[in-house]
């Protein structure tokens, strides 16, 4: 079983965000779910992302890699939409890392350093007409990652839904994260 490190996204540590972690470890993985925001939870994304705005982008990384830095490095990192920024981060950086999961959002893999360690498997998945994964880049930037790593897959969902996963949103649709879940839960079981 795998040990997996998920990062909530700009609403901040929503309940669909820790039910999501709990499907997982009811999967026998282990999960740690930290919170970001310190204890913030917003009602609208832009608000969230007005916080972490505040706060600094770079200190919401910060958070997340003070969090690995107490766990064992061979880690599978998960990230929903803002949160794939630590994720991506520590994926791409941190020595004995097992996988990475990037939710609703990718970044240029020359963001965190030249290249996609090979020996790191990813997984991305995002809806094909969300605004913020498909009309930001993301998309484009999860091509990219899935054409030059050894181990890369992109998934993408019909729909123009940006956080599709988090059940506790208006957002959420149940076909498309009922998908992506079985995806995540097959990736990790494969991880040794």
């Amino acid at each position: 079983m795998a040990e997996v490190l998920v990062f909530h996204h700009g609403h901040g540590l929503t309940a669909g965000v820790r039910e999501f972690a709990e499907q997982l470890r009811r999967a026998g993985h282990t999960v740690h779910a930290p919170d970001l925001f310190e204890g913030h939870v917003f009602d609208s994304l832009e608000e969230g992302i007005d916080y972490a705005e505040r706060v600094g982008f770079g200190t919401v990384i910060a958070r997340g890699t003070a969090v690995a830095e107490g766990l064992p490095a061979e880690l599978v990192y998960l990230g929903f939409s803002l949160g794939v920024l630590p994720a991506q981060k520590l994926a791409q950086t941190r020595p004995g890392t097992k996988g990475a999961l990037l939710l609703e959002a990718c970044v240029p893999v020359s963001e965190f350093g030249g290249a996609w360690p090979q020996d790191v498997p990813v997984q991305v998945h995002g809806m094909d007409a969300d605004p913020l994964f498909s009309g930001e880049g993301d998309v484009d930037a999860a091509r990219a990652l899935v054409e030059t790593a050894a181990d890369a897959e992109l998934f993408l969902y019909s729909g123009d839904r940006h956080l599709f996963t988090d059940s506790s949103l208006p957002s959420h649709d149940e076909h498309a994260a009922t998908q992506a879940t079985h995806r995540v839960l097959g990736f990790l079981d494969h991880i040794k």
